[in-house]
């Protein structure tokens, strides 16, 4: 039997918010145990919550950001359930009217589009963490508790890991080219929890889900939906029931363990905050968070294949880092060459990318010098091989500009024709049958000839003037 798997996401988000969501104590990651903390977000009796602004703004953007219907009344609730992590015993969330509704996000999956449909986005605050082992035992930590949330929750409407993980990582460009949160998922600002079930293909009737829960990578992603999906089959085809539950995902043993039975939102004894007022938009709080939005991958991917004429696989590489696109948009607004500079960030630079922990964000890679080495590259001061050491030298940081770096390692190209023409009479002079060769048409001849002859220049050359040159000189033989 052939079996379909259904997946839904539920993402949460950490918002950039410089304080917490209902207390003024700082929202970053890091700091000392315990030292982001107040009596609000510590649950200390009599203490009131009061809602911050900009998480509420943040959270509006991030529904535009993925066509939801924005909500002019929404509310929050109390969501009951032991937390050993955050001190209430109940989270403040949104339930019955959380803040966006009914959105969507279109991909692209191996040429195939697809539209994924969200069911809603709401308002909450995040939990503690808990500390194992480090203090003997394990510690509570509350300097994350009480920091903003939108917990992001598609419908299942997704088929394969693979789909999961492209609508991974087109929802982490969109929040980060609004700029509502870091999305550093090595931080907890990102991750989700994955509901997995498999139905007989051909079946509309769902099959029982489970729930993976706080998973903070996309590989970690992928291989838990693979390990559940096969999990379940094999299940079903050993004749036993599958049950609805939570389990966590090891990744390290590449496993799922249960974790709990799962709860129905009536196992959370959701109820109105008495604490909070609800949350009222005016149309023109709506039109102003639309005004302020930037321009979202999307739309730039297809002014960059419209404009420039990139290709579509290079502009949505580039589009799907804001940090390399925002230094692709500085580097053509210096040398408007678009398709050369796409070709050095989808090679060179994107390969010394690998090197970096945060990939391109740590290189500081100079649009300036970056642009400038491509304009001698392109003015034939300098070959591709100089380009390159070029700019291994300019990720060193020394500061120093490409004209002396050219200097320094002599790189400068030789464009006299005299001098050029010299060594390409020598190499002829020593390879008669390859010029005997090229004369009777065999091409491929020139390659070596050229190869002879950038040897014997070390490389500094011309190889258009050398190309020339070779071919002049092979007629009058």
């Amino acid at each position: 039997m052939e079996f379909e798997t259904v997946i839904g996401l539920e993402v949460h988000c950490e918002l950039a918010t410089r304080t917490k969501i209902f207390c003024s104590c700082l929202n970053e990651f890091g700091g000392e145990p315990n030292t982001h903390c107040c009596p609000v977000c510590l649950g200390m009796p009599g203490a009131l919550p009061v809602m911050n602004r900009a998480a509420v703004e943040m959270a509006v953007k991030a529904g535009l950001a993925l066509n939801c219907q924005i909500a002019k009344f929404s509310k929050f609730d109390r969501k009951n359930y032991f937390y050993p992590d955050l001190p209430k015993s109940y989270q403040t969330s949104q339930y019955e009217y959380p803040i966006c509704l009914k959105g969507h996000v279109d991909l692209d999956v191996n040429g195939e589009p697809r539209r994924i449909g969200i069911t809603r986005i709401h308002l909450e605050e995040d939990a503690g963490k808990l500390v194992h082992g480090e203090y003997g035992g394990t510690m509570l930590d509350l300097n994350r508790g009480g920091v903003p949330l939108i917990e992001i929750v598609t419908e299942p409407d997704l088929r394969s890991a693979e789909e999961a993980r492209v609508f991974l990582e087109k929802l982490k460009a969109d929040l980060s080219y609004i700029e509502v949160s870091d999305c550093k998922m090595e931080q907890g600002s990102l991750r989700c929890d994955v509901n997995v079930s498999v139905r007989p293909v051909g079946q509309k009737e769902f099959g029982t889900r489970c729930e993976l829960k706080n998973i903070n990578s996309f590989k970690a992603v992928v291989r838990a939906i693979e390990y559940e999906r096969d999990r379940q089959i094999d299940l079903i085809e050993d004749g036993e029931e599958i049950k609805q539950e939570t389990r966590r995902w090891d990744d390290v043993k590449g496993v799922s363990l249960v974790m709990r039975s799962k709860e129905d939102a009536m196992d959370y004894r959701y109820f109105p905050c008495p604490d909070l007022v609800p949350i009222v938009l005016s149309d023109e709080d709506i039109e102003r968070a639309k005004r302020e939005m930037p321009e979202l991958p999307d739309v730039k991917k297809a002014r960059y294949v419209r404009e420039l004429a990139l290709p579509e696989y290079d502009a949505g590489v580039i589009t799907g880092d804001k940090s390399l696109a925002a230094f692709f948009d500085r580097c053509v607004a210096l040398f408007p060459n678009a398709k050369m500079i796409s070709n050095w960030i989808m090679g060179d630079v994107l390969k010394k990318a690998k090197e970096y922990e945060n990939g391109f964000d740590d290189m500081k890679l100079d649009a300036g010098a970056f642009t400038d080495m491509l304009k001698a590259l392109d003015a034939g001061k300098i070959s591709a091989g100089g380009a390159k050491t070029v700019l291994d030298e300019l990720l060193t940081g020394t500061g120093k500009s490409v004209g002396q770096i050219i200097e320094e390692k002599k790189l400068a190209q030789i464009s006299d024709t005299g001098a050029i023409l010299k060594i390409v009479t020598e190499v002829l002079d020593a390879n008669p049958q390859s010029v005997a060769e090229l004369k009777a048409g065999k091409d491929k001849v020139m390659a070596f000839l050229m190869g002879q002859v950038m040897r014997a220049s070390k490389g500094k050359a011309n190889p258009q003037t050398v190309n020339e040159l070779i071919r002049a000189e092979i007629k009058n033989r």
